[in-house]
């Protein structure tokens, strides 16, 4: 989750509010609880066909392209394993950086129509890349199951003063997503959504930083899910909300656990490789 302001910013601002007001000891324990490294490594095979994005995965690079789906609270440790099973994967071509997505989902919902809406109010799937692979300048990737998308540039994490571009934009990303079930209907039980994402290294490169795939020099990689607690509503959803009229907390089941509920700590990213 990228863009959310003070209180709200759950995973950007939280940091922010957190280095503006702690000091001292409590400062110092929240250093060393993000001092690491992650163990969660992926190598993306090199496409030997076309990709077409159409949210389906059907292609003979998507099948051979190996799964991961060891998904874990954001906080990681004794909390609670997740509800439902995330699936991804990686392909990749001289011009795009392919992921693969499939969310196991009962209840399919999305309300976020609008380019760079705040996608994570609804379920989303989130990617978080760093080409350079320093834990520095970051980008982020935000999609429903609508199909909309919210994209960011961080110059630097929060907890070093960075700051979010809203106005950076993916130039040249294609995306998919195909629901197997039914959209804001709660008259059934629905089983999935896939999200397709073609990335171009063009797109998230910079001056100096170039997104260059390498067997050797690893990017620095995540993945989140955003998941809410939903009632019905009608025939559709609304977030389910506790005695103080707020929305229960959301979960955030990621691939590398960050150890707290902020994914700005690049340096607990998994680690990307690429072969051809």
């Amino acid at each position: 989750m990228g863009l959310k302001l003070f209180v709200q910013h759950k995973k950007g601002g939280l940091g922010v509010l957190l280095v503006l007001v702690c000091s001292g000891m409590i400062c110092a324990q929240l250093d060393q609880k993000n001092v690491g490294v992650s163990n969660k490594k992926y190598t993306a095979k090199a496409a030997k066909q076309t990709i077409v994005v159409d949210g389906k995965l059907t292609e003979k690079d998507w099948k051979r392209a190996h799964v991961f789906a060891d998904f874990e609270d954001i906080e990681g440790g004794d909390k609670p394993k997740p509800a439902f099973k995330t699936e991804v994967k990686m392909t990749w071509d001289t011009q795009y950086l392919y992921i693969g997505a499939v969310l196991e989902e009962p209840h399919l919902w999305g309300t976020l129509k609008k380019y760079d809406d705040i996608i994570y109010r609804d379920h989303d799937f989130e990617v978080f890349l760093d080409p350079m692979g320093d834990a520095e300048q970051y980008f982020e990737i935000e999609i429903n199951v609508l199909g909309t998308l919210m994209d960011l540039y961080m110059n630097k994490p929060y907890k070093k003063g960075g700051t979010f571009d809203l106005g950076w934009n993916t130039t040249g990303i294609i995306t998919a997503v195909h629901a197997a079930g039914t959209i804001n209907n709660n008259s059934d039980i629905d089983s999935n959504w896939t999200v397709e994402m073609a990335i171009p290294f063009a797109a998230i490169s910079k001056l100096n930083r170039a997104a260059t795939p390498s067997s050797t020099k690893p990017w620095r990689i995540n993945f989140s899910r955003v998941q809410w607690t939903l009632e019905p509503l009608g025939m559709s959803y609304q977030k389910k909300l506790k005695e103080n009229k707020k929305p229960i907390s959301e979960h955030n089941w990621v691939w590398s656990p960050t150890g707290i509920i902020d994914m700005h700590v690049p340096v607990k990213w998994g680690y990307l490789y690429f072969k051809n």
